[in-house]
């Protein structure tokens, strides 16, 4: 599955951005999908994950603020963020992946990533 991420910028705090994610390559209803965000220094980490059915899982520092969501006719996954802060600043990564109970694993296939910049 080949992943191409877009919708990335510089907002102020509190602000939102959406996040696009085309992938091809492979039947696109088939894949769960998770974005993932590595900020400087830091580990590459979950932020959210959404299976072939639509379930989804977020990481607790974006729950209720942000939204995973993907259109199957497009061969789109989006992320919806909401009231940005300053430690949402990364580059953010989208892959493919796979459940195991609630927990979700990527595939470690990524794209080459969209930098979020949030101003304080």
């Amino acid at each position: 599955v080949q992943l191409v991420e877009s919708g990335g910028g510089l907002v102020q705090t509190g602000g939102s951005l959406k996040l696009s994610c085309l992938a091809s390559g492979s039947t696109f209803s088939r894949n769960a999908f998770g974005w993932y965000r590595q900020a400087p220094g830091k580990l590459r980490e979950l932020v959210a994950a959404i299976g072939t059915v639509g379930n989804t899982n977020y990481a607790a520092s974006v729950k209720g603020r942000f939204t995973i969501s993907r259109d199957d006719a497009k061969s789109m996954v989006y992320l919806q963020m909401n009231s940005l802060k300053p430690e949402d600043t990364a580059v953010y990564y989208c892959s493919t992946g796979y459940w195991s109970g609630t927990s979700f694993y990527s595939y470690d296939n990524w794209g080459q990533g969209t930098l979020v910049t949030v101003s304080s």
